[in-house]
């Protein structure tokens, strides 16, 4: 559900400068909190040797990248899903939280998520590769896809998990190409404390909706060039690419992707169906793959540069 007491704290700091908007926009958190209104697909009961997630990715997002770019996994026309969640929190509890130990016992997760830290519980899978400890760039403020890519391609090579989960970042914020080109990261211990800049800039009315989506597209098709790359080095022959959660852009007054909400645009993601075959183009670099085992304050703050409240 959502939590009325920090949302209202918002409002109140927020009401000086946004007035009866700020408002709204409490009022519609309250209104659209989950209340089983809307039946989720099923996620791991599904038919997928690999799932990979692409953090808060919205499905007309990936529609509109699959009609103008040309990767051979990607459908002129995607299909969608509808989420069992509108944040990750939300989807690690309710998909791996509500499974069986059957289920998890023979899947391997390999996630750039900080939040599987605190929200799974690692003992009931084949095996967990938290890539977001090790690989964390602290300039981009979030971790790039190339080394979970690796990890993936390994783990798919190496274990003898039956399924495989792997969870990119991208495209949710921060934008990695703005980063880039501006120098202005997040330190990793930075992640989720303060709402993520774009969604107050988009509150404020400091950036356009178009530029903000244009920034969201960019983050997505920064991340399908990997895409293209794993599913080159991988042999399954069922995979699905599909998200967690969407994001909200103003819709119903809504900003971000707020838990327990039940917005068509938080929870209807990509389901969009391939194959993988390992042609060995890429040998990853196993530097970098122990886990440096960060602290809890560290988790903290990494959650916070990708703009989560923790």
């Amino acid at each position: 559900m959502v939590d009325v007491p920090a949302q209202a704290a918002n409002v109140a700091r927020n009401l000086r400068y946004r007035g009866a908007d700020a408002v709204r926009e409490l009022a519609s958190l309250v209104k659209y909190s989950r209340r089983s209104t809307t039946d989720a697909d099923p996620v791991l009961d599904a038919d997928w040797d690999v799932l990979v997630l692409l953090d808060a990715c919205r499905a007309d997002l990936f529609a509109e990248a699959a009609a103008d770019v040309d990767y051979d996994f990607l459908p002129a026309d995607p299909g969608s899903r509808t989420s069992p969640a509108s944040s990750s929190v939300e989807w690690l509890e309710t998909v791996f939280g509500g499974a069986s130990d059957d289920a998890l016992a023979d899947l391997a997760y390999v996630t750039g998520n900080p939040y599987s830290a605190s929200k799974i519980d690692h003992d009931r899978f084949h095996g967990v590769e938290e890539v977001w400890r090790y690989a964390w760039d602290d300039d981009l403020g979030t971790i790039p896809p190339r080394p979970v890519t690796d990890v993936a391609i390994r783990t798919g090579r190496e274990a003898a998990a039956d399924r495989m989960v792997v969870h990119y970042m991208q495209p949710h914020f921060p934008s990695v190409l703005e980063r880039e080109q501006r120098s202005e990261g997040v330190e990793l211990d930075a992640f989720g404390d303060d709402e993520m800049s774009v969604w107050d800039d988009l509150r404020f009315g400091r950036r356009s909706e178009t530029d903000a989506w244009e920034t969201y597209r960019e983050n997505l098709e920064y991340v399908l060039e990997d895409l293209e790359l794993l599913f080159e080095n991988l042999d399954a022959e069922r995979v699905v690419v599909t998200a967690d959660h969407g994001n909200a852009f103003g819709e119903h007054h809504v900003y971000g992707h707020p838990g327990g909400v039940d917005l068509p645009v938080l929870r209807e993601v990509p389901w969009c169906e391939t194959t993988a075959t390992d042609t060995h183009s890429h040998d990853p670099d196993a530097a970098g793959r122990d886990d440096t085992g960060e602290s809890g304050d560290v988790v903290e703050e990494r959650l916070e540069d990708l703009g989560y409240r923790t």
